[in-house]
């Protein structure tokens, strides 16, 4: 049998395919998922109600649903593109709950003990001589102070170090030569390796150095830089292959030099790229507790002063506050719900800080 094609009419018969096949409303998809919301919400009440469980059963609910509907009224192929789209959408919201979670339980706990107070005051023990009595302060500024300086150092010994490397790999050394292997084997490696390993092997160093309780901010410097490097190394990498060699050639054919080239070509080409790989890895290590803990250890007092004594750093105050509480149990645990919420904003902070640098770094017609 063969279509027939009059004119005015749609085609009918074989031709009639997917591409001139119905078309579902265009707020289909939205209603379908408020509908298996709803029954998902049913059919668990009658088992038992569960949050997760009702969102897995709704998700699949949905994904029938919409496949069989747009197999019906549209066609085989659109189904299977609204199915894909509708499984990339559930995979998004699945990765993207376990962050809003972890963000809104932060912000919930953590801001009613952020203040100004809070933030300026150094936390510890106050005696009264006059009753006799410990009272316990709460405040964040040794840790904000010892945070900033550990990670700050760590940032100045690593991302000169991860980004000569990453030009070294990808501008001057050949695929097959054994010192860019090895390197690369090297950077592979350190990407792996724990982050206690890290704590033990600058606390293990600078004991063999200093002595017995070698407790010092540049120490916990010496292991975040461990695991800054390879995360520098390879984002710097990637950003500087991505460089078009059209550019390098058109600059090497006007005489300029190769570093010449690098600085002026290749580097602001791939500054906005670099910045984030950057950011990324001080993202990595600004949170970091088991490292700093080893080589910093923690205290209540405030201490600028990175090579001598302990010192004290956000995520060790959020961590001592909940393990190691004081007298009055439910302030250790404010404070350290505020000094989480301390180093998410600080870590939003320094993104923005990168985004506008990178921004005014960039070539122009990248802006």
């Amino acid at each position: 049998m063969t279509a027939t094609i009059s004119p005015g009419r749609r085609p009918t018969g074989p031709i009639a395919n997917s591409l001139t096949s119905g078309q579902l409303p265009r707020f289909v998809e939205l209603y379908l998922l408020g509908a298996s919301l709803v029954v998902g919400a049913l059919v668990l009440m009658l088992m038992g109600f569960n949050v997760v469980g009702w969102l897995v059963l709704s998700a699949i609910i949905y994904l029938i649903a919409l496949a069989i509907l747009s197999s019906v009224v549209e066609s085989r192929r659109k189904a299977v593109d609204r199915v894909v789209r509708g499984l990339v959408t559930v995979a998004f919201l699945l990765a993207l709950a376990p962050l809003i979670s972890t963000l809104v339980t932060v912000v919930v706990n953590g801001i009613g003990s952020l203040n100004w107070t809070f933030i300026t005051q150094v936390g510890g023990s106050a005696f009264n001589p006059d009753t006799l009595e410990v009272t316990d302060v709460s405040g964040a500024w040794q840790a904000i102070v010892g945070t900033l300086i550990i990670t700050g150092i760590a940032a100045l010994i690593s991302i000169p170090i991860g980004i000569l490397t990453s030009i070294y790999l990808v501008e001057y050394a050949q695929p097959n030569q054994w010192m860019a292997k090895t390197v690369t084997f090297l950077v592979d490696v350190m990407t792996g390796i724990p982050s206690i390993v890290a704590g033990l092997f600058a606390f293990s160093l600078f004991t063999l150095i200093v002595g017995p309780k070698a407790f010092s901010g540049f120490s916990a410097s010496i292991a975040l830089s461990v695991l800054m490097i390879p995360i520098v190394v390879r984002s710097c990498e990637e950003m500087l292959r991505l460089v078009s060699h059209d550019l390098r050639e058109a600059s090497y054919a006007l005489g300029v030099s190769k570093f010449s080239t690098i600085v002026k070509i290749v580097l602001p080409t791939a500054i906005a790229g670099i910045v984030t790989g950057v950011m990324l890895s001080i993202a990595r290590v600004i949170g970091e507790t088991a490292p700093i803990f080893m080589a910093a250890s923690f205290t209540d007092n405030f201490n600028a002063n990175p090579f001598e004594g302990p010192m004290q750093t956000l995520p060790v105050m959020a961590y001592t506050g909940y393990k190691f509480p004081s007298q009055d149990i439910e302030a250790s645990n404010a404070s350290a719900w505020g000094a989480a919420l301390l180093l998410v904003i600080l870590v939003v902070i320094l993104n923005i800080i990168a985004r506008v640098i990178a921004k005014v770094f960039a070539p122009k017609g990248a802006r």
